[in-house]
């Protein structure tokens, strides 16, 4: 069992920068493929990065590339993501996940486990 927390959403101005955390319970974090996701108002929920157990591999959804990155500290259990050039359109709840299986986080985007979710509000 994993759970998953998420922090560091907000009100902030289009251009502002967000570090968005996520801390994970158990001790087999390190063994977990972590990804975040995003819904807005009206919309699906959609894929925004991912990265493998050891952060060898990282993965993005092609719009977002550039402006965000993904990152985690496996001695905090611990993944986070950093925003910059923030818009508008980023406006959303962002969710952290979790899987073992890398494929199934990012292809499938299906992860076992799920947070409560974050909001991000971005003003223009």
């Amino acid at each position: 069992q994993v759970q998953l927390v998420e922090s560091g959403g907000g009100l902030v101005q289009a251009g502002d920068s967000l570090r968005l955390s996520c801390a994970a319970s158990g001790r087999t974090f390190s063994t977990y493929a972590m990804g975040w996701f995003r819904q807005a108002p009206g919309k699906e929920r959609e894929f925004v990065a991912g990265i493998s157990f050891n952060g060898g591999q990282v993965y993005y959804t092609e719009s977002l590339k550039g402006r965000f990155t993904i990152s985690r500290d496996n001695a905090k259990n611990t993944v986070y993501l950093q925003m910059n050039g923030l818009k508008p359109e980023d406006t959303a709840v962002y969710y952290c996940a979790a899987d073992q299986d890398p494929h199934t986080l990012v292809v499938k985007t299906t992860p076992e486990y799920w947070g409560q979710g974050t909001q991000v509000t971005v003003s223009s």
